[in-house]
């Protein structure tokens, strides 16, 4: 949801401008008088010369030869006429040169007529004529014989229903909506910095539409050229209308793809435009940043504090930009290559190598995604990642890898926000949808995403949960699951959905590696850590569930010290089996501060442990407001195995991908690493005593298989399973569409050269109905 600090806002529907009493005479169908300036020349003037601008309102080309442009003074009845030639094209403007001061000032874009005329620079009054006849009128002119259009300003005698603002040497008289012709000099002129244009300055196309266009405000870049600016009679067709605001889009689109055709306008209130109308916009340029200034969002463009005028309705929406085959192709593995931080401030922008830009060119535009195949489950925000019909390296499964190299940015999120309840629930990876996705590309929470406009009905790609194999005779299982803030308070559902992935899909392991189990009272912030509720609600559902009857081993944490949900107190822990011939090694237990020692028991075990469980050097850095590893000395079929049960630093805090930052700035890693070194040292003092020790490393490492934190267990000698699969199965959970590797199992060299099996369990990370929102995982090894 995108909340917005409320600015002033005046919005006229219905009508073409704010409501005034009828002018006598009718609005002009075609050429209106634009901008004028009358102090060209003067002390500080930018131009040197007074001029005229006119404007072609409509969808016409329009001759103008045989007409003038003429100059009275604010209460003169002697009128000067400069003749006019040529023609003006739909949306396009016409540059009558007068007079020159004395002063000097810049030269004047290319005229289209030529006068002598000395307007004045604050009041006078100005005449579009059908005809050379100098005007003979006073204070009736407006609605003269012949008069197409007519300005007084300042303090003249004469206007359309009441006089324009004053104009100075520095400003000149705008019309605020050229494409509007409401009568009323007063509400429809306001003063501004000049910006004379000519025939050959923007127009020309079938819209007709004026300076600045919306691509003009959007630009090439992520920051708008025109940020903090004010801009008026911005056109455009309604394309969608939202809680705070509406975006609409030009239906002329120019021929540079890098520069975005549609905007957003933040009203601050909801029905502030009706879908198909042809709107003229002012306002404030603004880039609004969800999360607040410090936030490593991307910034999206709007219009703030806007005023509104409907030009017409029933226009026809722009058609949407296609996203894939046929349409715009998106970057297949780079999301910027070329920008060294702040991409607002960069220089850079490459809207077809970098997906960055790539999305970035296209916000607030109408974007279709033809074949959306969804490659994330469906969440509770009413959110669903999608790729279209291009993509790299796909999941066996219909997902999309990270890898080391390849951030997919393919990859866009389907959101409800415009229309609540368009996005499917259920949705698992490798659905499909009832049509193609179509809404307005829009930016939130470091992603991109595709606001719907239509509603969406789920294909379901027939997803099933997997089931391991059982576990041979003669061999051990080990495995590992991440159980999500496992509290006694919890569902009996959950903790029965839990017991059956454990029982059936995991074939109920010999040895289960547990993270995230929080203490008796959850989350509620006390001073217990004791978990022993927990684990005996786990236990019995799995006995409930057709299991066998597990034992487990855990340390409690020190209150508050490990991180995770405030007052959950979450741990590690093992549960086992002794019904196969698996005992845990009787000895004396640690406790949540003494670190594990490894010693040289000699014989044929050689390795013993100073605790049973201990944990891995409690008191170093690297495990501040983190959770300790815990190892374990089992014994089965006469032999010591180790199993070091991990849950390391999460990745909060790191840049998101597709967030200001470029590269994204990954400062998590930094402490993972050094956890990879204090779990990495303890392995190799048990393998310095034993060579062939048997050790395996589980649990939710938080980090690659292609990280330096998970390479520094690799450089001790361990074997990372996940590494040892295809790419196309390399996942145990799935973030924002991006399938990957959080959850490992490393064995140290005997056990690596070991006929093992190992297998990835497919039960939650690509399902909308999850126990939890890791995959377990689990090796079964021949032993001894």
């Amino acid at each position: 949801m995108r909340y917005r600090i409320a600015g002033a806002l005046a919005v006229g529907l219905g009508l073409a401008a704010v409501a005034v009493a009828s002018p006598v005479q009718a609005a002009s169908p075609n050429i209106v008088l634009s901008e004028v300036y009358g102090g060209g020349g003067n002390t500080g003037a930018p131009y040197a010369n007074d001029f005229v601008e006119l404007y072609n309102r409509s969808s016409g080309s329009v001759s103008v030869a045989g007409w003038s442009v003429q100059y009275a003074s604010a209460s003169g009845t002697t009128w000067l006429a400069t003749a006019l030639s040529g023609s003006i094209a739909p949306g396009g403007y016409y540059l009558v040169k007068l007079a020159a001061g004395t002063s000097g000032g810049a030269a004047l874009p290319t005229p289209d007529a030529t006068g002598t005329t000395n307007m004045s620079a604050t009041s006078g009054k100005v005449a579009l004529v059908t005809s050379t006849s100098a005007l003979t009128c006073g204070s009736n002119c407006s609605t003269a014989a012949g008069v197409r259009d007519f300005l007084g300003y300042g303090s003249a005698n004469d206007s359309e229903t009441s006089p324009a603002p004053a104009g100075s040497n520095t400003v000149s008289v705008n019309r605020s909506t050229p494409a509007a012709d409401a009568d009323n000099n007063g509400t429809e002129f306001a003063t501004a910095a000049p910006s004379p244009k000519n025939t050959t300055s923007g127009g020309g196309d079938t819209c007709g539409y004026p300076s600045p266009r919306i691509r003009d405000i959007q630009g090439a870049a992520h920051i708008s050229p025109k940020n903090g600016q004010a801009v008026s009679g911005v056109r455009g067709v309604v394309t969608a209308v939202g809680s705070k605001g509406f975006w609409f889009q030009d239906p002329c689109p120019d021929a540079n793809p890098a520069t975005s055709e549609g905007v957003y306008v933040f009203t601050n209130a909801a029905g502030s435009a009706v879908v198909g109308q042809d709107v003229a916009v002012g306002g404030t340029v603004t880039e609004y940043r969800s999360g607040g200034a410090s936030s490593t969002n991307l910034t999206v463009t709007e219009i703030a504090t806007p005023t509104v005028s409907v030009v017409a309705s029933g226009r026809p929406v722009p058609a949407a930009t296609v996203i894939g085959t046929g349409g715009r192709v998106p970057p297949a593995t780079v999301i910027d290559d070329d920008a060294t931080g702040d991409v607002e401030t960069s220089g850079t922008f490459d809207a077809t190598t970098d997906g960055i830009d790539f999305y970035e060119s296209l916000e607030g535009m109408r974007v279709q995604v033809t074949a959306p195949k969804a490659v994330g489950p469906s969440n509770s925000n009413g959110e669903i990642p999608v790729i279209g019909d291009t993509g790299t390296v796909r999941t066996n499964r219909g997902g999309i890898m990270i890898r080391s190299n390849d951030d997919n940015p393919e990859r866009v999120i389907l959101d409800d926000y415009i229309l609540a309840g368009s996005t499917p629930t259920g949705v698992n990876v490798g659905d499909t949808f009832s049509g193609p996705a179509v809404g307005i590309m829009d930016y939130s929470a470091g992603n991109f995403k595709l606001d719907l406009t239509a509603a969406l009905t789920r294909v379901s790609g027939g997803l099933a949960k997997e089931t391991t194999a059982a576990t041979p005779a003669g061999q051990l299982s080990v495995a590992t699951f991440n159980v999500e803030n496992l509290a006694p308070a919890d569902p009996q559902s959950k903790y029965d959905g839990l017991a059956s992935v454990i029982v059936t899909n995991l074939a109920a392991p010999g040895i289960l590696v547990v993270e995230e189990v929080q203490d008796n009272d959850g989350a509620t912030n006390s001073s217990v850590v004791d978990a022993s509720q927990t684990w005996a609600k786990l236990i019995a559902a799995i006995t409930a569930a057709g299991g066998p009857a597990y034992d487990y081993r855990s340390i409690n944490p020190v209150d508050d010290q490990d991180g995770g949900q405030p007052g959950g107190n979450i741990r590690v822990g093992f549960l086992f089996r002794t019904d196969i011939g698996l005992s845990f090694v009787p000895g004396t237990a640690g406790d949540s501060t003494t670190a594990v020692g490894v010693v040289n028991v000699g014989g044929t075990d050689k390795v013993g442990l100073t605790r049973n469980p201990g944990r891995i050097d409690p008191g170093n850095a690297a495990w501040a407001s983190t959770r300790k590893p815990l190892v374990g000395e089992f014994r089965y079929a006469g032999a010591p195995l180790f199993v070091i049960a991990n849950h390391w630093s999460s990745k909060g805090g790191d840049d998101p991908l597709f967030g200001r930052n470029q590269p994204p700035t990954h400062s998590s890693e930094v402490k993972r690493a050094q956890q990879g070194d204090v779990v990495a040292a303890f392995v190799s003092q048990i393998l310095a005593v034993d060579s062939q020790a048997r050790v395996v490393v589980a649990g939710d490492l938080n980090d690659f298989e292609f990280s330096v934190a998970v390479g520094k267990l690799i450089s001790a000698g361990m074997t990372d399973l996940p590494a040892t699969l295809p790419d196309a199965e390399r996942y145990s959970y799935v973030y924002e569409g991006n399938s990957q590797f959080l959850d490992h199992i490393l064995v140290s060299p005997y056990l690596a050269a070991k006929s093992y099996g190992y297998d990835v369990v497919h039960v939650n990370s690509e399902f909308a109905v999850q126990v939890s929102d890791h995959d377990p995982q689990i090796v079964r090894l021949p032993l001894p």
